[in-house]
C-alpha cells in the first residue's frame, strides 16, 4: 500500500516539472520575441547622377535657311535679239569688265548681218550661264549672270508670326553641312517692307563673313537668328527640372554629412527654355549641386548615393548652351 502511494507521489512530482518547464519555455519565448525587440526599420539609399548649376549666357533663336548668293551680281543681255552663235565663257570663270561672253547673230532668212558680240558689263565670276548655242533669244533674256566682288549673302523668309522678332543688324549663326562643327557669323542687313500674299513670308537678307573662302555662291545653309540672348544667367539642364501640383523644383545635394548626403527640395522660378537648357530666375545659385538622374523618386529628406557627375553646361556649345 504504502509502495502504492509513493509511486503515484512520484509520478506527479513528474508531471508537475514538465509543466512547468514549458509554462517557463512559453514566457521566454514571448521576452525574446517580442515587439520591443524588433529590429530598426531599413532607410532606403537612392542611387542618383549630380550636376552643378552654372552661371552663362542663353540665346533664343529663329532656325531657318536658305542659299548662299553673292551680294553683287549682274545681268548680261544682248544689244540685238537673234541665236547664239558663240559662246566664250563657262560657269565658273572669271571675266573682266568687257571681256567677250557670247554673240547673238541677228541674221534672218535673206539678210546676213554681222554677229553682235556681247560683252561682260563688270569684272566677276560667272555663276549662270542661261545661254547655249543655237538658242533664240531677245533684248530681255539673260545670257550669263556675274558675281562681282566677294560680299555673300543669304535669303531667308521668315513666317509672319515671327516677324515681330526680325530687327536689323541682328546676330547669325550659319552653319553647313560642308564643314560639321564650323559656325560661321553673319547679321541681318536688310529686311524686306512687304510681306509676300502668297506665302506670308517676308524675305530677309543676312550678310556672312566668309573667312578662309570656305563659303561659296550656292551652297546650301542653315541659319539661326538670335532673337534673343541674356548674359551672365542661372541655368540647369531641363531634365533636372519637375513639375508636381503645380510646383516646379529641384533636388540639391545635401552634403553636410558626408557620410550620408541627403536631397533637398528647392522650389524655383523657370524663365526661358532653350534646346534642353533651362533658365532659373530664382531658386538656385551657381555651383550648387543637383540631382540630374534618379530624382523622380525622390521626397525631401531623401539619402542618396552619388554614383556620377555630369559635367556641367559649360562644356556645350550649342546657341541655347553656351
Amino acid at each position: 500500500m504504502n509502495k502504492t502511494i509513493r509511486r503515484i507521489a512520484a509520478a506527479a512530482a513528474v508531471t508537475v516539472i514538465v509543466v512547468l518547464g514549458f509554462s517557463g519555455c512559453s514566457r521566454l519565448k514571448t521576452v525574446t520575441g517580442g515587439p520591443a525587440a524588433a529590429a530598426a526599420p531599413v532607410v532606403p539609399v537612392y542611387a542618383v547622377s549630380t550636376t552643378l548649376v552654372v552661371n552663362g549666357q542663353i540665346q533664343d533663336y529663329l532656325a531657318l535657311s536658305g542659299d548662299i548668293v553673292s551680294s553683287s551680281t549682274v545681268d548680261t543681255y544682248s544689244d540685238a535679239a537673234g541665236k547664239v552663235s558663240k559662246l566664250y565663257v563657262t560657269v565658273g570663270r572669271r571675266v573682266q569688265k568687257g571681256d567677250p561672253v557670247a554673240e547673238v547673230d541677228p541674221s534672218r532668212p535673206g539678210m546676213d548681218f554681222v554677229p553682235s558680240v556681247v560683252k561682260a558689263p563688270v569684272s566677276g565670276i560667272i555663276v549662270t550661264l542661261p545661254a547655249q548655242l543655237g538658242m533664240t533669244v531677245s533684248q530681255a533674256v539673260s545670257l550669263a549672270r556675274i558675281a562681282g566682288g566677294t560680299g555673300l549673302e543669304i535669303w531667308l523668309y521668315v513666317a509672319e508670326r515671327d516677324i515681330s522678332k526680325i530687327a536689323l543688324n541682328q546676330s547669325c549663326q550659319v552653319t553647313l553641312d560642308a564643314y560639321p562643327g564650323d559656325i560661321f557669323r553673319g547679321s541681318i542687313y536688310e529686311i524686306s517692307p512687304t510681306v509676300d500674299a502668297t506665302s506670308r513670308t517676308m524675305q530677309v537678307k543676312v550678310a556672312v563673313e566668309n573667312p578662309g573662302a570656305k563659303l561659296k555662291a550656292g551652297m546650301f545653309a542653315k541659319v539661326r537668328i538670335i532673337t534673343q540672348s541674356k548674359d551672365n544667367i542661372v541655368k540647369i539642364p531641363a531634365q533636372a527640372l519637375i513639375s508636381r501640383s503645380g510646383e516646379q523644383y529641384v533636388f540639391v545635394a545635401d552634403k553636410t554629412d558626408s557620410s550620408a548626403p541627403v536631397a533637398r527640395k528647392r522650389v524655383i522660378v523657370p524663365g526661358i527654355l532653350i534646346d534642353g537648357v533651362q533658365e532659373i530666375r530664382s531658386g538656385l545659385a551657381a555651383n550648387e549641386e543637383i540631382v540630374i538622374q534618379g530624382q523622380t523618386l525622390l521626397d525631401d529628406g531623401s539619402r542618396i548615393n552619388i554614383t556620377g557627375q555630369v559635367a556641367p553646361l559649360g562644356a556645350a556649345s550649342s546657341a541655347g548652351a553656351n
